[in-house]
């Protein structure tokens, strides 16, 4: 990512609704973004099917499952993704009808869910342009979880040109937050951001986070894989 963006969002930018954005994104034919197709996402599905296979994780939740395409490449036998887009949703279902484990709600239709081993949160938390939706979605992302929370994003505190991006360090946020989890470990993106090669490139990295008494077994993909 360049040293130098754009200064930090201005007010008039609160007024952005990032649920809206991604309604109108998907229902116009919109995908999840660069970051869940190409090589991006194959480094994304290797990781994490290592760390799956590698600490024995049967179930996860995803807070943010998109177009779903970032799924079709993850090997989890019980699988609950949210959105807060509705025709996400609905492609999702359309999508993976018929699969077993394979499962999909509205953010706000999540009351009686159960935790899993895993949560996930996959290029999401740099699109909470709100403050109150960012602090809402981080509490949900950890209650949800009993073993491993992972987080793949940027971690700094810059503004975006685009109304849809907000970089936020979003450690610090959980570590005062959500003291009792802690980054086991960090592992840098293979492809890491290059304003020449934006869809080929990003600024996010994974974040593990477990709770005290799990170990952490995470594998270091290569370009060869």
């Amino acid at each position: 990512m360049p040293e130098t963006l754009a200064p930090a969002l201005s007010p008039a930018a609160h007024a952005f609704s990032s649920a809206a954005y991604w309604e109108l994104r998907y229902r116009a034919g919109g995908h999840s973004g660069s970051g869940s197709h190409g090589r991006l996402a194959a480094f994304k599905a290797t990781v994490l099917n290592r760390f799956l296979r590698d600490n024995g994780i049967g179930t996860a939740i995803e807070f943010g499952c998109g177009d779903g395409n970032q799924l079709a490449m993850l090997e989890i036998a019980d699988y609950v993704g949210l959105d807060v887009a509705p025709a996400a949703i609905a492609a999702c279902q359309a999508r993976f009808a018929g699969q077993p484990g394979r499962a999909f709600r509205l953010m706000h239709e999540r009351e009686g869910l159960a935790a899993a081993e895993l949560t996930l949160s996959l290029d999401v938390i740099y699109h909470l342009v709100e403050d109150e939706v960012f602090a809402a979605y981080m509490q949900a992302l950890f209650d949800h979880a009993w073993r491993y929370v992972v987080v793949y994003a940027s971690d700094v505190e810059q503004g975006w040109p685009s109304p849809h991006v907000r970089h936020r360090r979003f450690t610090t946020h959980v570590a005062q937050h959500f003291p009792e989890w802690r980054l086991a470990a960090v592992l840098p993106n293979l492809y890491p951001y290059d304003p020449l090669q934006p869809d080929e490139t990003s600024f996010a990295a994974f974040h593990i986070y477990a709770q005290p008494h799990e170990a952490v077994r995470l594998a270091i993909p290569g370009r060869d894989d």
